[in-house]
Order: C-alpha cells, then sequence, then structure tokens
C-alpha cells in the first residue's frame, strides 16, 4: 500500500528528473557556442578602445574622431536591428548568426588597413551593421529553447561573456599592443585587429554546423526530449503582453519605456568599454600591457556583478530593485572616481564597484522584455528594445570624446553619465507598472 501510494511522487519526480536533464543537454549544447560568440562580438566592439591607444596617434586621429567613430558603430546597428530579428525568424538560427558572424569578423578584421577618418568612419559603420542583429537574435533564440523559468539563467550566461571579454580581452589586447607591434611591418593595434577578427569567422561557420533553428528540428534531441520542451514552452506563453502581431510591438508605450532603460544602461556599459584603457592611462599609467591587465580588475567585477545580482534577482523573484539599487551605486562610484584619480588603487575600486552594478543589472532588467512580449511581437519588440538602447552606445562616447577635447578632461563627461543612469533608475521606480516586472506568472514586489 505504501509502495502504491509513492508511485505518484515518483514518477513526477523521475519526469521532473528528466526534463532537468533535456534542459541542461541543450544547455550544453547551445550555451558555449552563444557564450563564445557573444564574447568575441563584444570583444570586436571594445578592441577599438584599445587600439586607440596607439592608433590615434599613428593616424593622427583627434578624441573628437575616434569618439564618432567608435560610436558610428551604433548607428548603423540601430538601424537595422529590427530588420535583423524579422530575418531571423523568416531564415532561422543557423543562417542569421552565421551571416552575422562571419561578415562582422571580415569587418572588424578590414579595420586594420584604414588610414584616414573617413575609412575608420565607414568600417565602424559596416561593422554595426554586419552585427545587427546579433543580441536581440540571441534572446529570441533562447526563447524557442527554453520557458521563462529557466531562461534568467541562460540568457545570464549569455550575458556574462560581455565583462569576460574584458577580463581576457583586456589582457590579450594589451600584450597584442606591446609584443605585435612592427612584427610583419605591422603596427600593434593592425595586428590587434586581425587576431580578434579573425575567430569569428571561424566560430561563426561552426555555429552552423552544431546548431539547429529550433528544438523540433535538432537531429541531437530524442522524440520525448522535444515534447518534454513542447509542452513546457506551451505552458509558459506571456504574462503581461496583450500583442496580437509583431507590429503591435512599435504601438506598446512600454516598449519604448524598456528601450529607454536600457538605453540609460547601456551608456554606462560602454563608457566603460571604449574610455577605460583612457580612464586608466590620465591615472598616470603608461606601458599598454600595464593598461590591458588593470582593465581586467573592473570587468571580473562587472562578472561578479551579473552572476550575484541575476542570482539574488531570480532567488527572491524582484526585478524593480535589483535595477534600480546597482544602478545608482554604480553612478555615485563611477563620479567619485574622478575625485580621487590621483591614487591609482582607490580609482580601480571605484570603477570596479561601477562596473558591479552597471552589469549587473543589466541582468535583471533583460528577464523582464522577453517575458512581458508575447510571441507574435516577441522578435520585433525585443529587437525594438536593444536597437533603442543601442544608441546609447553611438551617444555616450561621442559625449565623452566631445567633452574630453573641449575640456582636456574626461571628467565631466563621467558626470554626464552618471545623470544619465540616475535618471534611468528613475524611470524603472516611475514608469514600470509591477505587471511589467511579473517573473513566471506571478507579480514582483516592488
Amino acid at each position: 500500500m505504501s509502495v502504491l501510494s509513492r508511485s505518484p511522487d515518483i514518477s513526477a519526480r523521475a519526469e521532473m528528473d528528466f526534463e532537468n536533464a533535456t534542459f541542461s543537454k541543450i544547455a550544453w549544447r547551445l550555451m558555449p557556442l552563444i557564450f563564445v560568440g557573444y564574447f568575441l562580438a563584444f570583444l570586436d566592439r571594445i578592441n577599438v578602445g584599445y587600439a586607440q591607444l596607439q592608433m590615434k596617434s599613428a593616424l593622427g586621429f583627434s578624441d573628437a574622431v575616434y569618439g564618432l567613430g567608435a560610436g558610428l558603430f551604433f548607428a548603423s546597428y540601430l538601424l537595422l536591428e529590427v530588420p535583423s530579428n524579422l530575418l531571423f525568424e523568416r531564415i532561422g538560427a543557423r543562417l542569421s548568426i552565421t551571416r552575422i558572424m562571419v561578415l562582422w569578423g571580415v569587418a572588424s578584421t578590414a579595420t586594420m588597413f584604414v588610414a584616414t577618418p573617413m575609412q575608420f568612419y565607414a568600417l565602424r559603420f559596416l561593422l554595426g551593421a554586419c552585427e545587427a542583429g546579433m543580441f536581440p537574435g540571441i534572446l529570441l533564440y533562447l526563447t524557442l529553447w527554453f520557458p521563462s523559468a529557466r531562461r534568467a539563467k541562460a540568457t545570464g550566461l549569455f550575458l556574462f561573456s560581455l565583462p569576460i571579454a574584458g577580463v581576457i580581452g583586456g589582457p590579450i589586447s594589451g600584450w597584442i599592443l606591446a609584443h605585435m607591434d612592427g612584427i610583419n611591418g605591422w603596427q600593434g593595434w593592425q595586428w590587434l585587429f586581425l587576431l580578434e577578427g579573425l575567430p569569428s569567422i571561424v566560430v561563426g561557420i561552426i555555429w552552423y554546423v552544431l546548431t539547429a533553428n529550433d528544438p523540433a528540428s535538432a537531429t541531437w534531441l530524442s522524440r520525448e526530449e522535444k515534447a518534454i520542451v513542447a509542452t513546457a514552452l506551451r505552458q509558459d506563453g506571456a504574462v503581461a503582453g496583450k500583442h496580437r502581431s509583431g507590429w503591435d510591438a512599435f504601438r506598446d508605450p512600454r516598449v519604448y519605456v524598456l528601450g529607454f532603460i536600457f538605453f540609460t544602461n547601456f551608456c554606462g556599459v560602454y563608457t566603460f568599454s571604449f574610455w577605460l584603457p583612457t580612464m586608466i592611462k590620465a591615472m598616470g599609467v603608461t606601458d599598454v600591457a600595464m593598461i590591458g591587465m588593470i582593465s581586467l580588475v573592473p570587468y571580473a567585477c562587472g562578472a561578479l556583478g551579473m552572476l550575484s545580482i541575476g542570482f539574488s534577482s531570480d532567488h527572491f523573484k524582484e526585478r524593480r530593485w535589483h535595477i534600480v539599487l546597482p544602478t545608482v551605486v554604480s553612478a555615485v562610484a563611477l563620479s567619485a572616481s574622478t575625485v580621487i584619480s590621483a591614487s591609482l588603487p582607490l580609482s580601480i575600486a571605484l570603477l570596479s564597484v561601477a562596473a558591479f552594478g552597471i552589469m549587473g543589472s543589466s541582468i535583471a532588467f533583460w528577464a523582464v522584455p522577453p517575458t512581458y512580449l508575447n510571441g507574435k511581437a516577441r522578435a520585433s519588440g525585443i529587437a525594438l528594445v536593444s536597437s533603442i538602447g543601442a544608441s546609447g552606445g553611438f551617444i555616450s562616447p561621442n559625449i565623452v570624446g566631445q567633452v574630453k577635447m573641449l575640456t582636456g578632461s574626461i571628467d565631466a563627461g563621467l558626470y554626464v553619465m552618471t545623470g544619465i543612469l540616475c535618471l534611468g533608475a528613475v524611470v524603472v521606480l516611475w514608469a514600470l507598472p509591477r505587471d511589467v516586472m511579473r517573473i513566471g506568472g506571478r507579480e514582483t514586489e516592488a
């Protein structure tokens, strides 16, 4: 009798174990490639921040020229993200991501041959056009494989590649600049674009070979595993959105609010990405290899922020304050770093606090849009939020570059970024109602 009474529990437990094993199998198949792919994407965006340590003097570029070129990446990225994500739905993930990675790898590598500001502008614009759709495309791709209860961890691992690109990319970029300079007649910054651009082409081809468009077309999943995934996704659904078509995302004001919040976060992230080497140099560090090594400290703290804030947000089933509090603390730390810039250890410590909050809060934020948007509006909505945010990557380098050229110091530009970050935190509290911040069908506590 006792055996019979336990049978349903045993069956349910066995079914749950099989479901967990299935999603674990999917994660091990897809997430390493997704991680490496976006790691290379972010590296090929930010390596210009290290290249400019040699590139500006070698080519006679001013800070304004560099800031405009760095930001032009996001001009084309902004224009083409939504079309790219709509194409993603039409031709599938395998071909879309392969196309994106191979073309951006070619554009990034070709940057080694620039000689004039116009060539620099053109290739940065082309790089953004080629990479447009990678970020929202991967977010959309994850919705095809993981229900919302499991998607936050997958999204966290995906975005975790950003600070890791800084942790690993900084020292590698510094080493290339210092030790490859002059080899084969090329300068260190040219080797930087070559050696960090070619791997994207290779990984793009590997992506096409090893991945599938969706669970139904995955030859490496059994019929039972496909059924488990289909059932989990069917039971998931959207929790807040009332969208009947893809165009509904463009008519939903909350999507624009989410885009603005991401814009403020992006301004902070790319202030780090493009200007961190310059900030460290202004603290008295002149050796490019040492600049690369020191830069890994804030990025390592950014990685820690992603892990800890993401875990805490999931554990407490709360999003709003996990966005607001880290953002405000990071904004204060960013400004404070300018006050004590004479002390390298204290400045790096404050920049590390800023990176912890800025990058960590992005994990809590990106748990919201894919859950709010339903299937028909998900592709266009995620791309729209991402493209609005991407404009921060264009605006923030230009603001900092122009202010630095006018004042001779980067400090005033960082104060502007502090204000933008704080504004984003205010908008989260003021403009996002609770139903947008739901988790697993339940409202979060504000």
